[in-house]
């Protein structure tokens, strides 16, 4: 697997910002049972870790997006490690609420964005990719040409990437769901067991479980 995938689920894992309970799985909002949960937002508590995302995204935006004018994070994940990548490269930094305001300027859109600027979005899960790509569609309503989308890391779901291909927004992400499996078999972290049960989850997450 590639270097950077390997060194960003060993980081995820260590922290414990995703969890792998194959035998007592986890219960998502929407119902499904998963033996992965993941919190990105851990790693913001791990001064080195989060150094390292914040490079790796610094250096996907520098050669994927050499274009970008704005750094853009989506509500709430990855508001913190946009602003960590927008200050190192000295550039402006908006976030993307999940619904706008219900007073005052009634904002979607936090910070201040021309008609016409390049933005790239960064994003810290990828699921479906439902609530990153309203971002994309709201910030092409503001008149921004979205150059591309870099998450930490995706489940890597054929709908997600459907959708992505859909709204054509090129999307990179620092790790996936199978690295972090391969990596997780190869330190001992699961069995050749759990590792099989969580393939079959990654083909049927809906009725996995059940």
């Amino acid at each position: 697997m590639p270097e950077v995938s390997k060194l960003i689920a060993q980081s995820l894992l260590r922290v414990k910002a995703i969890k792998l309970q194959p035998s007592n799985p986890f219960t998502w909002a929407s119902g499904w049972k998963s033996p992965i949960y993941c919190d990105n937002r851990i790693t913001l508590s791990y001064p080195d870790v989060r150094t390292i995302i914040r490079d790796e995204f610094v250096k996907v935006v520098k050669k994927a997006f050499p274009e970008a004018e704005i750094i853009a994070g989506v509500a709430t994940g990855a508001i913190a490690q946009g602003v960590l990548v927008a200050d190192v490269m000295e550039k402006p930094f908006i976030y993307i609420r999940s619904s706008a305001k219900g007073h005052g300027m009634e904002n979607l859109i936090e910070g201040e964005v021309t008609p016409g600027q390049k933005v790239v979005v960064l994003e810290d899960l990828i699921s479906t990719g439902g609530s990153s790509l309203k971002a994309v569609e709201a910030l092409r309503e503001a008149g921004c040409e979205v150059l591309g989308m870099a998450a930490i890391f995706t489940y890597g779901f054929q709908t997600a990437i459907d959708n992505f291909e859909k709204a054509n927004v090129k999307l990179i992400t620092l790790s996936n769901y199978n690295a972090l499996a391969e990596l997780a078999l190869e330190t001992n972290y699961i069995t050749e067991t759990q590792f099989e049960a969580l393939k079959q989850w990654k083909i049927d997450p809906s009725n996995w479980g059940r």
